[in-house]
């Protein structure tokens, strides 16, 4: 069964609408913008979790500055793609799964839907183990860390309205504040990193190749568009706020690929010196102390527990509304319980099921987080496609669909995470018939 295209907004009343939409009316500059800003910026920043930020040290660690060049491709690669999902939500007022759903019809989005469930459960396991080893550095145990922070998160989402869980959200993404200072504490040298930044260097060694496909499949990852687009829809952004909400988005793409700079900076400042080797971003915290000092350690302790906690969230988050609009269930922060079952019951089965296997007594975490970062990877160029091709549906979009450029740099981003997932298949399949690489 295919749903009309006529169905745009629907998820929102007429009058609910009109009154998010009157709080940006008549407003100008920064006002503007302040009230339209947050969800570009939540998602892009969600991208920094605990997968991401070992990333990132393991990569200072390992090549100190060398692939720092990365940084730019991967913010023109993100602003286009979180730019495409913000318009898509501006414009139609639906969720990125609805939209497949309504022009591809159910059973492939169904397939990608489960994907995605088994990929976000097991990247929730991720953050959770981050928030708890983060907090194990100060030395409170993981048993008592993941219950607390879990039953927190819930409730936070459960009794809120969302404007109240955009305002939390916004505030963690301060936290991300503490790795620029720890950068700066471990005290680089500042005219290496300009230089790395805009000169390519790679070393064609399997090992560096798999740390590229990593870096770009951590920095641009499907929940992050879902999220995107169900969030400026649930949020009511009208078409005359859409350049604020790229604005938002833009923003959101090249602040977090910032904060993954500083992040490499200060592992190859510390532990790269050392010719030091690390496994976690716990890890890298405790590497910081003896070069950079104990603030040091703690600002990155910090910064890794707010990343994990915010990714904890918007992961089980972006899940629920994925989901059911997949299916056409009710769906959305701002309901009742009793009125959006299906939503809230997803959610809480993602959140719990990421937090209960944490707590599993000798679970090694390092597969599952691996397993996580290779779905989300490989799923991304199939919803990336379903993006390009709905923007450009001009029964859609009307004026807003992709022009000639457009089109140039969406399929030219499309094509080059492509080509990075046969990279990582083809290791994959070297690895089964027993040829290692790297």
């Amino acid at each position: 069964m295919r749903f009309p295209f006529a169905r745009v907004r629907e998820r929102l009343a007429a009058r609910d609408v009109l009154r998010l939409r009157g709080r940006f009316r008549g407003r100008r500059g920064l006002v503007a913008f302040l009230a339209v800003m947050g969800p570009g910026l939540i998602a892009g920043i969600a991208g920094n979790d605990a997968g991401g930020i070992t990333t990132y040290s393991v990569m200072g660690a390992t090549t100190g500055l060398s692939l720092l060049w990365i940084f730019p491709i991967t913010i023109v690669i993100l602003a286009i793609v979180q730019e495409m999902a913000a318009r898509l939500g501006v414009v139609t007022g639906q969720g990125l799964s609805d939209l497949i759903r309504d022009r591809f019809g159910v059973r492939p989005t169904a397939f990608a839907m489960a994907i995605l469930l088994i990929a976000n459960v097991a990247n929730t396991v991720a953050e959770f183990s981050g928030a708890a080893a983060s907090l194990e550095l100060f030395g409170i145990s993981r048993y008592i860390a993941v219950p607390i922070v879990g039953v927190a998160i819930w409730a936070l989402v459960i009794k809120a309205s969302y404007r109240t869980v955009e305002r939390v959200f916004l505030s963690v993404i301060v936290v991300f504040v503490t790795y620029i200072f720890s950068a700066i504490l471990a005290d680089p040298d500042w005219g290496a990193v300009g230089r790395a930044l805009v000169t390519p260097h790679l070393d064609l060694a399997p090992a560096q190749l798999l740390l590229v496909v990593a870096v770009v499949g951590t920095t641009i990852t499907p929940y992050m568009q879902f999220y995107l687009t169900s969030a400026v829809a649930e949020k009511g952004i009208g078409e005359d706020e859409l350049g604020l909400e790229r604005a938002d988005a833009i923003g959101g793409s090249i602040w977090t690929n910032v904060i993954a700079i500083f992040i490499v900076v200060a592992a190859a400042a510390t532990i790269g010196v050392a010719s030091g080797t690390i496994t976690s971003a716990a890890d890298a915290a405790k590497a910081l102390e003896p070069v950079a000092g104990r603030l040091a350690e703690a600002l990155f302790a910090v910064g890794l527990f707010g990343a994990s906690v915010l990714a904890a969230t918007i992961m089980p988050l972006s899940t629920a509304f994925v989901i059911c609009e997949a299916f056409g269930w009710e769906s959305g922060v701002d309901k009742r319980f009793s009125d959006a079952r299906a939503f809230f019951s997803i959610y809480t089965f993602v959140l719990a099921a990421g937090a209960l296997i944490v707590l599993l007594p000798g679970l090694d975490l390092l597969p599952v987080i691996i397993a996580s970062q290779n779905l989300q990877g490989l799923l991304l160029p199939v919803v990336l496609i379903f993006m390009v091709l709905l923007v450009n549906d001009a029964r859609l979009m009307g004026a807003h669909r992709n022009g000639r450029v457009g089109n140039v740099l969406a399929w030219g981003a499309v094509g080059l995470v492509v080509v990075l997932d046969v990279v990582l298949l083809g290791v994959v399949a070297l690895g089964f018939f027993g040829i290692q690489v790297g």
